[in-house]
């Protein structure tokens, strides 16, 4: 049971989790820091045995137990560090898919440091086996090293420890000294990464547009603060490091001096003893000077756990709720106020509705109403700050997106593919049922153009559908919004890249839909779509502005305003403005 006082997370759990591993590592650590003493042991059984007994049996004997005590040493460090790595693996099994669905869940919340989370978890798993972890973990060694060098002379054993304080000291003054420039220096890293990538995404218009020079500038100038920042980490790191080399080079030196000293005052019997403390002495500091090495590794290392920590309590894991039958279709929104994620003021205001299951309702407006606002609370992307939207029933933003998922179909204004093959991204990259992909991409006339390629389903489209058209690629995306017959489905301008055969293909599409009792809501700037529909749906400000039937709706428009002709399908103005 763990006391009151200590906070646990699920980072320090994963890392407390491996504590067994580290208390192995440690006990083999007491051997290897043991058998470093074999050199010595090994020199002054020669001056002492084999040189004054001229024995060739006995020098044979120390040179073979010597050589497997060194052999045994390296086993074991290496043993060492393949346990280290076992444990590396460990952790990253262990958080991998958890960091990444709080990755996606901080993405989708409009995060702005999400993009640091995945380094931050490989950071955190690279330093469990690194070198700054075995020297964490011969740190209490240090301190029995310390003890035995007190036992065999209290004066050496004050000189050692003077010697350790003073490494300590400067451990210190190196964590105060590179701590700031480290971190602003993995900030401006940050920072350059992502306008890199920025610029590569839009590598079309940067070229097109002549803007890659101005582009550059920017990005250098980043580059020379995030330079500058390390610059100077690494002048303090590089100082405290050589001044620990040194006090580590000269403490062994000193101690054997100060033993001789001893001596000669008779206050030290044993020279053999001398040179055990003095090598000892060594020994001790060994720890605290690979730490100094590694100080840039243990901060990176700590602001990683910390930025990964609060993460994963930002985007805690959502409980397992009881499965719910699988929806009709029938929506409502009651009441709702939202805003996006982050943003303080509401982009829905007070929106209430309800939609029958089966029911095909275009939702228009003039641009910045809230229409795609709209979509994502609809499909449950987006919470919302009060009221809510319900799916037959249940609060859709709550819904098991697993659960819930295979009967929600939605295309986005941005249209966002995958890299893979047609069927996988018409599938959505789960279990292939090339029937249900075929059935898909035929609602949405895009099984001919398909079945035209050499490797046909198994074609590849490229990095976000790279090798496709505009129109091509919300055909996809629309094939995949379809796909397995969902139940409420939610386009928004998915003919706005499409020609007339596309605009044709979509009003299909929304007949099969319609067909297969599909609860469809379609956001268009185009009147194409309006004979496929039975309701309409016009918004402003983020408010309902007019909602019913869509003949009714037309019609209160055309008395409403003459400019609007009294046709059923109406005009591209009655599309925008009431």
């Amino acid at each position: 049971m763990k006391p009151p006082f200590i906070q646990t997370s699920e980072l320090l759990e994963a890392l407390l989790g491996l504590r067994g591993v580290f208390k192995r590592v440690l006990l083999f650590s007491v051997v290897t820091n043991l058998l470093v003493l074999v050199p010595t042991a090994y020199m002054l059984e020669v001056y002492d045995r084999v040189l004054n007994s001229r024995s060739h049996a006995t020098l044979l004997m120390l040179t073979v137990l010597v050589l497997a005590a060194y052999a045994m040493m390296e086993i074991l460090e290496w043993v060492r560090a393949e346990m280290l790595q076992r444990a590396s693996l460990q952790f990253d099994a262990q958080l991998n898919v958890r960091v990444f669905s709080a990755l996606f869940a901080a993405r989708l919340g409009g995060s702005p440091g999400s993009s640091r989370g995945w380094s931050d978890f490989r950071t955190l798993r690279d330093f469990v086996c690194s070198p700054a972890i075995l020297a964490l973990l011969d740190a209490p060694i240090s301190l029995m090293l310390l003890v035995v060098i007190f036992l065999i002379n209290f004066w050496m054993g004050v000189a050692a420890l003077i010697g350790a304080l003073a490494l300590a000291v400067l451990a210190l003054a190196t964590e105060n000294k590179s701590h700031q420039p480290l971190s602003r220096a993995n900030q401006h890293a940050a920072e350059a990464q992502t306008y890199a990538e920025s610029s590569l995404r839009n590598a079309e218009v940067v070229e097109a547009m002549g803007m890659l020079g101005s582009l550059s500038r920017r990005w250098t100038e980043k580059q020379g603060k995030l330079l500058a920042a390390q610059a100077e980490a690494s002048d303090h790191a590089g100082m405290n490091a050589a001044l620990s080399k040194f006090l580590n080079l000269t403490q062994s030196s000193l101690l054997l001096g100060m033993g001789a000293w001893l001596m000669i005052r008779g206050d030290f019997p044993s020279g053999g003893m001398m040179i055990v403390a003095s090598v000892l002495g060594g020994r001790a500091v060994a720890p605290l000077v690979q730490l100094i090495g590694q100080w840039k590794l243990l901060i990176n290392a700590r602001e990683a756990y910390l930025r990964l920590d609060e993460l994963l309590q930002a985007a805690p894991p959502k409980p397992l709720d009881m499965p719910l039958p699988a929806p009709s279709g029938a929506l409502a929104v009651e009441s709702v106020v939202a805003s996006a994620p982050g943003v303080p003021f509401p982009i829905i205001r007070g929106m209430s509705f309800a939609v029958p299951a089966g029911t095909t309702v275009a939702i228009i407006g003039p641009t910045g109403s809230g229409k795609s606002s709209l979509a994502r609370l609809l499909v449950g992307l987006w919470p919302t700050t009060s009221g809510k939207v319900r799916l037959d029933g249940a609060d859709i933003h709550e819904w098991n997106k697993a659960e819930l998922g295979p009967h929600i179909g939605y295309v986005p204004q941005d249209v966002e593919l995958f890299e893979g093959s047609f069927a996988e991204n018409i599938s959505r990259f789960g279990k292939l049922d090339l029937a249900k992909v075929e059935a898909a991409a035929r609602v949405v006339g895009l099984h001919e153009l398909i079945a035209a390629l050499p490797e046909g389903y198994d074609a590849p489209i490229g990095d976000d559908g790279c090798f496709l058209s505009g129109g091509q690629r919300q055909r996809v995306a629309l094939a995949r919004a379809v796909y397995g017959a969902p139940r409420l489905i939610v386009l928004d301008e998915p003919n706005s890249s499409l020609d007339d055969a596309g605009e044709q293909a979509l009003l299909f599409a929304l007949q099969a839909l319609k067909a297969q009792g599909a609860t469809t809501l379609i956001i268009s700037h185009r009147p194409h779509i309006l004979p496929a529909v039975d309701r309409i749906l016009i918004m402003r400000d983020g408010a309902v502005q007019a909602y019913g039937a869509r003949d009714e709706v037309l019609a209160s428009l055309a008395r409403a305003n003459q400019a609007i002709a009294p046709s059923p399908v109406g005009t591209t103005p009655a599309m925008v403005t009431p």
